[in-house]
């Protein structure tokens, strides 16, 4: 953009101000985001945040996000609270034996949905590991990062399934943002007992009824 030229001066200016605006706010945004990651590991919740960053498409910034709006995971007594609390859940309108359902509610945390919705988009892809999320996934305990793995297999599939039946990607997206809750509770609930059995049948039966069944595989790169 430096490299346009205008036919009046003030044109180029006040480009070049623009310029400098935006330079200017990439250069703030660092600089929080470095002091965050630097206070992080002062935090009483930062192995929340770590556990968290174990999921695809979650950054740093995201994990933290969710562990601050959220707060303890343990509150909700199954993933369809958190669900709910978050506002991913359809709305409804009943009337006698009548149910209609419409577009999500949106209730709850703004900034918690608006980052699983962003992560969702993450898997559009096909499974895998890339190196920067391998670094997340550094010193976790493996039950943790299985349940991340499975999220991958399960998620990854789903998307491509809904995209092939012409979903509109918003809607494919809000479903794959929803499951990655379910994901993220059972991973801070259940991670240390038996959170793979939990995750799969509560993820892959009771999220799956409309989608074709589509069970988990189990199978993972961290082994047994």
């Amino acid at each position: 953009l430096r490299s346009l030229t205008f036919a009046y001066p003030a044109h180029h200016v006040l480009v070049h101000e623009l310029l400098h605006v935006i330079e200017e706010g990439q250069r703030r945004q660092q600089r929080i985001k470095q002091q965050i990651q630097a206070l992080l590991p002062t935090w009483s919740m930062a192995p929340i945040v770590r556990a968290i960053q174990a999921m695809r498409g979650v950054s740093v910034i995201a994990a933290l996000t969710l562990a601050a709006e959220i707060g303890d995971f343990r509150r909700f007594d199954n993933p369809r609270q958190l669900m709910a609390y978050l506002g991913l859940v359809p709305s409804e309108f009943s009337s006698g034996k009548r149910v209609t359902r419409g577009s999500i509610t949106k209730a709850g945390s703004a900034h918690a949905r608006r980052v699983l919705i962003e992560g969702a988009w993450a898997y559009q892809q096909r499974a895998g590991i890339s190196k920067l999320h391998m670094q997340r996934l550094t010193n976790l305990p493996t039950q943790i990062r299985e349940i991340a793995w499975d999220a991958q297999l399960r998620l990854c599939a789903r998307y491509r399934r809904l995209a092939a039946k012409g979903e509109c990607k918003n809607v494919v997206t809000t479903a794959i943002a929803r499951e990655m809750a379910a994901f993220v509770w059972a991973n801070r609930t259940r991670g240390r007992t038996g959170a793979d059995r939990y995750v799969k049948n509560c993820c892959c039966t009771a999220f799956a009824a409309n989608d074709g069944g589509g069970g988990l595989h189990m199978s993972n790169p961290w082994g047994s």
